[in-house]
C-alpha cells in the first residue's frame, strides 16, 4: 500500500470513529501509567479504599496506577480534572456521592453535567459513617447528644469534611430539632484534627480516619448512619435503632472516566475491577475500613448514579441546604 493510500485509510478510520472501538487497539490499553484522581486528601477513607484497589489493578493492567489527591470544592476540582482529560482510559476518577450526587445541588453553576460528562466504569461499594463526639460533650448516646444540644442552642459546633458529613449532619439536626454551628473543612483528616483538640464537638465521619481515636478513647461513637450496626463497632447502635428509620443518606463510591471512553477499554477496566473486588484478600482489607465492596456493570452504575443524583437532591432540599 502506498503511503498516501495508507494515510487516507487512517484518516477515514478516525473520522468514522472506529479507532475508539477497535478491539485490536483496545487490547493495547493501557500504554502508559493510569492516573486515579481522588477528590479528597491523603488518609481519607476514599483515598485508603482507592489505594487498596489500585495496587492489584496496576498488576492486572501491567501499568502503574498513580493515585493523585485533588481535594477541594466538595470533589468538584477532581471531577473537572477528569472531565477535561483525554477519554482514553488513562485518567479515572475515584468518584463518590460528593462530586456526583451533591455538587450539582451545592453549586449554583456546577462545572459539569454528571449524567453526560462522565463514563460509568464500575460501582465500588458503600461507606459506613458514624456520629462521633469529643469527650467534652456529656453524651454517651445519640438521644443524650440531642438533649445536650437542645439545652445549649447554638453553642455546639460540628465539623464536616465531605458532603456526606454536611448533608447527613444537617438532615439529622433538622429531624432532631438541634441548633448547631457548622465548621467546614476540605477533608476529613483536617476536620478530625480539630475535633480531637476540642475546637469542634461533633462530627459524622467515615470509619477509617476515626477508628484509632475511638479505640484510644479520644473520640466517642454514638451511632452509625446506616440501617444496621457495623461489625467493626458492634456495640454502637444505628440511627434507625434510636428513632431515625430509613435515614436516606447513603454514601457510595465508584470508578468513572471522561465522557466518550472506548467501550472496549471500559469493559476491560470493569472486568479487572470486578475480579479485584471479589478477591478474598482485597475484600478483607476493604471490610476493615467499614466499607461494603460491590462491583457492577457500567450500565448498572449509570442507573445508580442517576438514582443517587435524584435522591441526594431531594434529601438536601429536605435538610434545608442552600446552593453556594
Amino acid at each position: 500500500m502506498k503511503r498516501r493510500d495508507f494515510l487516507t485509510l487512517i484518516a477515514l478510520t478516525a473520522a468514522s470513529g472506529l479507532i475508539g472501538t477497535n478491539p485490536a487497539l483496545a487490547q493495547q490499553y493501557p500504554i502508559k501509567p493510569i492516573r486515579m484522581i481522588v477528590p479528597f486528601g491523603a488518609g481519607s477513607s476514599t483515598d485508603i479504599i482507592c489505594r487498596i484497589i489500585s495496587a492489584p489493578l496496576a498488576t492486572a493492567l501491567g501499568q502503574p496506577v498513580i493515585v493523585e489527591n485533588k481535594p477541594g470544592a466538595d470533589g468538584a476540582i477532581a471531577g473537572v480534572e477528569v472531565k477535561r482529560a483525554a477519554p482514553d482510559g488513562h485518567t479515572l476518577l475515584m468518584a463518590t456521592n460528593s462530586p456526583l450526587s451533591a455538587v450539582p445541588y451545592l453549586q449554583k453553576q456546577p462545572p459539569y453535567d454528571v449524567l453526560t460528562d462522565f463514563t460509568p466504569v464500575s460501582h465500588v461499594g458503600f461507606y459506613t459513617f458514624f456520629v462521633v463526639v469529643h469527650p467534652s460533650i456529656p453524651a454517651n448516646t445519640l438521644p443524650e447528644l440531642i438533649a445536650h444540644v437542645k439545652a445549649n442552642p447554638g453553642k455546639v459546633n460540628y465539623a464536616t469534611g465531605n458532603t456526606t458529613s454536611i448533608v447527613a449532619t444537617a438532615l439529622l439536626a433538622k429531624l432532631a430539632g438541634m441548633d448547631m454551628v457548622q465548621v467546614p473543612y476540605k477533608t476529613e483528616p483536617q476536620a478530625i484534627t480539630d475535633l480531637l483538640s476540642g475546637q469542634t464537638h461533633v462530627m459524622i465521619s467515615s470509619f477509617s480516619p476515626i477508628a484509632p481515636h475511638i479505640k484510644d478513647g479520644k473520640l466517642r461513637a454514638l451511632a452509625t448512619t446506616l440501617s444496621e450496626r457495623s461489625a467493626l463497632l458492634p456495640d454502637v447502635p444505628s440511627v434507625a435503632e434510636v428513632g431515625f428509620k430509613n435515614f436516606p443518606v447513603v454514601p457510595w463510591a465508584a470508578i468513572v472516566g471522561p465522557a466518550a471512553m472506548p467501550k472496549d477499554v471500559v469493559e476491560r477496566l470493569n472486568k479487572e475491577l470486578a475480579t479485584i473486588l471479589a478477591t478474598a484478600e482485597i475484600k478483607d482489607q476493604i471490610n476493615k475500613q467499614a466499607f461494603a465492596a460491590k462491583s457492577s456493570s457500567p450500565a448498572e452504575l449509570g442507573v445508580i448514579i442517576k438514582e443517587q443524583l435524584e435522591t441526594w437532591g431531594r434529601v438536601m432540599k429536605d435538610a434545608g441546604i442552600e446552593q453556594q
